[in-house]
């Protein structure tokens, strides 16, 4: 792969870096204080400030790819916009850019019909509304998606859904108007992963109940925040339901993988910022008479960090290459990989930079403990890193099954009788 990004790109990632230093991060503190003061869960007029001026820019919905409602960017294109965006928390949703608005759009972009699309879909990329995404339950091992319980079922013209969600991030935002829901429309079907589907649900709609918000490491994300979530038999049109029945686990797949790897972009952007200020922080504290940059512990550490937030971009770049080059089914294996090391890598990142600044690091007076929550919910949204590691090592393992496999090409450089030979005892082959 090319790792020059082209002069396009370069002067995206110049107007997009420009943007969140005039605009951004000198009103992160001014939204945190207008969350705080009154109503938590109303929009604040500082993010539809940053909104406005984002979209006269032409800094608006960067993330959709090979798509005449974006910027037409590819993924590996994306890559480097997403990471500056990660940088603060305010910033995705700045330029329309957040989950799970962004992998919501997507889907109705690709499954969606021209109706779902015109009533769902132009508002999204107005940024006049917001979207929810519910695919987890409560009370079932959620990791492995056949679980889901929550039913879909066909009556007449209409569809009946009953169950309960949680972790439906962006249901508690006012501004919240479409939900994505996922559950077992055949239940029976003798084929595990066509059983699920995905339908459309309007909000606010009779018998769906917000019935309480749920905090990550006490952080409610307000205004956006995570919900449980109650279907009492909810009924939609049957025009609601997206791509056509049994067909919930291929919709999954095609909007699950990008936003992995988005989520692995803005990481990297969050590790960036908390190296920053780790660097920084090292510098002016002064411990056992001298700055804590000359310990050699902090040393090792901001290099360590380095070399882990390095190793996460090329990943992340390779992963974003293969999806464009060759679908995201291919890119499978990068995808997963780097779902668990980017989370891991910022998880690290973030708390050696709280460590060196002491108890500031926990405090909400820095960022830290915030990108710290983040990072930590980022190894169990969309999928936990068992997961993935475990497809992961089924995709290498497939590598070395049948008798090519042993001798690393073609299984007939070796007579049957040395083939049996091997198997009976390990032999290194070069």
């Amino acid at each position: 792969m090319d790792f020059d990004y082209s002069p396009k790109v370069a002067a995206l990632q110049a107007r997009v870096a420009a943007f969140m230093a005039e605009h951004v991060y000198p009103n992160e503190a001014a939204i945190l204080a207008e969350i705080a003061d009154g109503d938590r869960w109303q929009p604040t007029q500082g993010m539809e400030a940053l909104k406005e001026k984002a979209r006269a820019a032409g800094l608006w919905n960067l993330f959709l790819p090979e798509s005449e409602h974006g910027a037409g960017l590819t993924n590996l294109e994306y890559a480097p916009l997403c990471e500056i965006m990660g940088r603060s928390p305010f910033a995705p949703e700045a330029f329309n850019c957040s989950a799970p608005d962004t992998g919501n759009m997507e889907v109705l972009v690709r499954y969606g019909t021209e109706a779902q699309r015109k009533q769902w879909l132009a508002p999204l990329l107005d940024g006049k509304i917001r979207s929810a995404f519910a695919m987890t339950e409560i009370e079932v091992a959620s990791s492995d998606a056949t679980n889901i319980e929550t039913r879909i079922r066909r009556e007449g013209d209409e569809y009946v859904i009953t169950g309960r969600k949680w972790w439906t991030s962006g249901a508690l935002d006012p501004r919240c108007r479409i939900m994505i829901v996922m559950g077992k429309s055949a239940p029976d079907h003798p084929e595990r992963h066509k059983q699920q589907s995905m339908i459309l649900v309007p909000l606010p709609h009779p018998g769906v109940t917000v019935k309480r918000v749920l905090p990550v490491f006490g952080f409610d994300d307000a205004p956006h925040g995570h919900a449980e979530v109650v279907f009492d038999n909810v009924r939609v049109p049957a025009d609601n339901m997206l791509l056509g029945e049994g067909r919930g686990f291929e919709i999954a797949q095609g909007r699950l993988g990008p936003g992995r790897i988005h989520h692995c972009m803005r990481l990297i952007g969050l590790a960036e910022r908390a190296l920053e200020r780790m660097c920084r922080r090292a510098q002016t504290r002064i411990a056992f008479g001298k700055p804590v940059a000359e310990q050699t512990v902090t040393q090792e550490r901001i290099a360590e960090s380095r070399i882990l937030i390095e190793q996460a971009r090329l990943l992340t770049l390779k992963a974003a290459d293969m999806m464009d080059k060759h679908g995201n089914k291919t890119a499978r294996a990068e995808i997963a990989m780097i779902k668990v090391a980017a989370p891991n890598m910022a998880c690290r990142v973030i708390d050696w930079a709280i460590q060196a600044f002491g108890g500031a690091g926990v405090t909400d007076d820095y960022g830290l403990a915030y990108a710290y929550a983040t990072a930590r919910m980022l190894r169990l949204a969309d999928g936990p890193d068992e997961v993935h590691r475990n497809q992961i090592a089924r995709i290498e393992m497939k590598r070395y099954q049948g008798p090519e496999s042993l001798t690393g090409g073609s299984a007939s450089v070796l007579p049957a009788d040395g083939i049996a030979e091997l198997r009976r005892k390990p032999v290194w082959i070069a």
